[in-house]
């Protein structure tokens, strides 16, 4: 996919960018750049690869820092809740802002 002049200034007019014809071919180019590694990386066939659990973890180094999933604050729903103007079954009440 490789993008055209007209096309970068469609998307900047979209954005709201006012473009130098320097900044627009500069711009091109890096776009283009970026969708050729796009391509490549399409490429490659990965059907018979594992996904990573981190990026570093195919060094075998790697021990994920996870910390044990405990609450280490107490449940205080009811006093934050004491000053809510409308309150039902522990959820907060609002007006409805979307019709």
């Amino acid at each position: 996919m490789a993008l055209t002049p007209q096309d970068i200034a469609r998307v900047a007019n979209l954005a709201r960018l006012e473009l130098r014809p320097e900044e627009t071919e500069h711009t091109l180019r890096q776009l283009n750049g970026f969708f050729a590694l796009v391509e490549q990386m399409a490429a490659v066939n990965t059907d018979d690869v594992e996904p990573l659990a981190h990026p570093a973890a195919i060094l075998g180094e790697v021990a994920l820092r996870l910390r044990d999933d405990v609450a280490s604050e107490p449940n205080q729903r009811e006093a934050s809740q004491a000053s809510a103007p409308a309150v039902e079954r522990g959820l907060f009440l609002v007006p409805k802002v979307i019709e």
